[in-house]
Order: C-alpha cells, then structure tokens, then sequence
C-alpha cells in the first residue's frame, strides 16, 4: 500500500513538474507540490527503513525512494533562491547511474508482471533522471523534450499505477 500512495504523489509531482517546464505553472507555485511529494517520499522511506518490519529489501527501497526525496526537495530550494540548477543537474546524474543497475537487475530477474514493471519503471526514470542532466547540468537545448518526457513518466510510472495500487486493481 505504501508503494501505491508513494507514487500517486511521485505522478503528481512529475504531470505538474512537466507543466512547469512548458512554462504552464510559475516558478514559485511549483514549490508546493516538490515539497508534499518530498514529505511523502520521505515518510514512506522512513516506514520502510524503520518501520516494525524493516528487511534488507524494505532498507534498500527505502535508499532508492529517497533519491526521488531528494529531487522534489531540491527542485523546490531552486525555486524559492533562484539558482540555475546545475547542482540538481549534476545529482540527476548520479541517480541516473545509480538506477541503471536497479532496472536491470530488476528485469533480468523479473518473474510476475509486477517485477517487470517496476524494473521499466526504473528504466524510465534513468533516462528522466539523464534528461536531467542534460538539461540542467550542461545546458544542452532539450527543455521542451525533457517537459514531455517528464509530463508521461508521472502518468505511466506513478499517476496510473499509484491510483491502481491504491484501489487494490494492480
């Protein structure tokens, strides 16, 4: 259950940032839903890792989770001093590499639909996270691409399947 309401939230955050990036949300309005998504994230990584039932699994899942953590929260700091965004540009590539062994390991051992889904979904938000980089980083021109890409990936990896979870459809 907590895997569906972490990604409601992580869909949510990533259909608005997609908007934010095509220049539909202003800058500073933006902050909210980074800063409930990073709250969010974070509580379930700290369910995870220290909750009653705490696992290797559950601590590794909730290492994972805080990367997404982590990007809400600075993406909300960037917009509220202001700054380019190099430094998340740069973080965006260590979490890039960092998941490439996740979605793999996750497909090659995936045996039910759900292990293959979830090791897609970190394929998708290695390249997102890449795109990142690029964008922020070194300045490449790939706002509009990476606003698309960023707008899809909230619906397919976290809007859609968090709301089926919740509703014990998936």
């Amino acid at each position: 259950m907590l895997l569906g309401f972490a990604l409601l939230y992580v869909g949510a955050v990533l259909f608005l940032n997609g908007l934010w990036l095509m220049g539909k949300i202003d800058d500073k309005e933006i902050v909210v839903i980074n800063v409930v998504s990073g709250f969010v994230t974070l509580c379930v990584a700290l369910a995870s890792a220290f909750g009653a039932a705490a696992d290797a699994a559950s601590v590794k899942s909730a290492a994972l989770t805080l990367l997404f953590t982590t990007t809400y929260l600075w993406v909300a700091y960037n917009r509220v001093v202001a700054v380019d965004g190099r430094g998340l540009g740069w973080f965006s590539l260590f979490v890039a590499i960092t998941v490439v062994p996740i979605a793999i390991e996750g497909l090659a051992g995936a045996q039910t639909f759900t292990d293959t889904w979830l090791g897609l979904n970190w394929a998708i938000w290695a390249v997102l996270w890449f795109m990142y980089f690029l964008l922020l980083a070194l300045k490449r021109p790939i706002l509009q691409a990476t606003a698309v890409v960023t707008l899809l990936t909230g619906i397919i990896t976290g809007w859609l399947p968090g709301f089926l979870l919740l509703q014990g459809m998936l």
